[in-house]
């Protein structure tokens, strides 16, 4: 999974649950930036880049979310 489709399952599922879904690409160093999901936050790296399956299962457990959910 790409940053970008990372960002866009998320915009979905915080619209399913009733949660704010922000996207900060200037809180970050470089090609990176912030996500939040309600209140919880992760950095999200290069959105043209795939996420490894130990990234996206730490950006998820940060989230709050399950890789599932998705």
């Amino acid at each position: 999974m790409r940053g970008s489709e990372f960002l866009r399952k998320l915009k979905l599922l915080g619209k399913r649950r009733g949660l704010s879904f922000r996207w900060r690409p200037e809180r970050g160093s470089g090609s990176h930036g912030t996500v939040y999901l309600g209140s919880s936050f992760a950095i999200v790296k290069d959105l043209k880049k795939e996420i490894g399956h130990g990234l996206l299962a730490d950006m998820c457990r940060q989230l709050g979310i399950r890789k599932e959910d998705l």
